[in-house]
């Protein structure tokens, strides 16, 4: 039974809780630290009412609360597991070593996740900086640690990892997104660099020569939190039974918190005020967003959408406010709807099955179409491939991938960059700027962070990917 179309109006509790996460701190942070609950979760009721009520349809909001246990449970499990990870660098807080440190951050990302290697290096970033701590320091750790460094791989960054359910290969992103990945970091640690050096030179030598000296010297302890990082990751890739996944992490979490030491929290300043800030505005997110992404799904034939650009900007654009997850999955939707014949669909699926691995050498007239389609499979699906056993939505998203390859990849990047735009873009984004502010680090406004940081300095670099690549 199809869903009823929303009403225009459906969208307001979205629009109003944005606007209250973006004014209400700068306009009166104590009111906003003590009834933002009250906000997130009245906003989502009325959206809750509205379809439970109105349009008697429960599934858009299961679908949604779904993917919110999926969320926090990774979100959650991740940030108590890298709190019980203390890490003291040496070094000085010089700007190269700076940049060196978000690098290794970038890279690190895709082996643990956006949430995972800003969760473990936020503190010890804060720590190394101490000296000279300003809010760009945090700003940019946001937009390479935990947004555009977790581009390459399923495992970096959520969209990534639902496309990779969706059909699309494990290192099809590394293969084919690293020239992208890899002039938007350097753009961006090459801006960092520059804002870095200029607010070194203007301190006074004193204390310069405070920051050059006074390095700590080098200490870990909790690595114990390793394994119980391995858990949570390895979950990520359990679909079967429902919930084990979430249940797998929230026991990991569980015993890394019993079995961390309490001085390493001490040591870290951990509490759990942060994911308790993120978990209750991610509800209200995560419920009043489901008009608009319902009014994305259903109307995604009607915007155009054809170039590739076209997909990069309207992914981006969402993914700066909605979460990027069901962003990149209806764009995606919409792109194998828009560009894939799946009569040739069907046809190479009856192919594979009357002759498996030895396909590419049946002598046949197959079309170009097929031809690329089957090489893209054999590539990516031997075994499924060998066997016979390949599905028909491995083959609608290997024919999308081996003639419009360019959409997926701006679709994977639209999704990825921009979520670095705001502090809801992303679910790492906000959990930063609370451990920095509990640091005692003066972080910038919802408004100020846009304005002062994403618009001169991210969406330059948006501009320069999208006219290198994507024009």
């Amino acid at each position: 039974m199809a869903v009823p179309s929303p009403s225009i109006w459906a969208l307001l509790p979205f629009v109003v809780l944005l606007a209250a996460i973006a004014i209400g701190p700068l306009a009166n942070d104590r009111w906003w630290q003590k009834y933002y609950p009250a906000v997130s979760i009245g906003m989502a009721i009325i959206t809750a009412a509205y379809y439970l009520f109105f349009l008697h349809a429960s599934a858009p909001l299961l679908e949604s609360g779904h993917d919110y246990i999926s969320f926090i449970a990774l979100i959650g499990s991740l940030y108590i597991i890298s709190g019980g990870i203390h890490i003291r660098l040496r070094g000085e807080s010089r700007p190269i070593a700076n940049v060196i440190l978000l690098a290794i951050g970038a890279v690190l990302a895709n082996f643990i996740g956006t949430t995972g290697a800003s969760m473990i290096l936020i503190r010890p970033y804060i720590r190394v900086n101490r000296y000279r701590i300003k809010p760009f320091h945090i700003v940019f750790f946001i937009f390479i640690v935990s947004n555009v460094g977790g581009a390459l791989t399923p495992i970096g960054d959520p969209p990534l990892f639902l496309g990779y359910l969706k059909g699309i290969p494990f290192f099809w992103p590394v293969e084919n997104l690293w020239h992208i990945w890899l002039p938007a970091v350097a753009i961006i640690l090459i801006v960092f660099y520059f804002f870095d050096r200029r607010d070194f030179l203007t301190l006074p030598r004193t204390e310069q020569a405070l920051a050059e000296k006074l390095s700590e010297s080098g200490e870990v302890t909790g690595l114990h939190n390793i394994i119980f990082l391995a858990v949570v990751l390895g979950a990520i890739f359990i679909t079967h039974p429902a919930f084990l996944r979430e249940l797998l992490m929230v026991l990991a979490a569980a015993a890394s918190y019993i079995t961390t030491k309490s001085e390493t929290h001490e040591k870290n300043d951990f509490d759990l005020t942060p994911i308790k800030e993120v978990t209750i505005l991610f509800l209200g997110i995560f419920i009043t967003m489901v008009p608009a992404l319902e009014y994305v799904a259903q109307n995604a034939a009607h915007f155009g959408l054809q170039a590739p650009g076209d997909f990069y900007w309207s992914v981006g654009a969402l993914s700066s406010v909605l979460d990027n997850t069901p962003t990149y999955i209806n764009f995606l939707s919409a792109a194998l709807g828009r560009f894939v014949d799946y009569g040739a669909v069907q046809q190479i699926h009856n192919l594979i099955q009357t002759h498996g691995i030895a396909l590419p050498f049946v002598p046949g007239s197959y079309s170009p179409d097929l031809r690329s389609t089957i090489a893209m499979l054999v590539h990516y699906h031997p075994a499924e491939v060998m066997s016979g056993s390949v599905t028909g939505g491995q083959i609608a998203t290997a024919y999308l991938l081996a003639h419009n390859g360019i959409i997926v990849q701006a679709i994977s990047i639209g999704a990825v960059f921009f979520g670095a735009m705001t502090y809801i873009g992303n679910g790492p984004n906000f959990m930063v700027k609370s451990i920095a502010e509990q640091s005692g680090v003066r972080c910038p406004s919802f408004v100020s962070y846009v304005l002062r940081y994403a618009l001169p300095v991210l969406v330059p670099t948006l501009i320069i990917i999208w006219l290198a690549f994507f024009r």
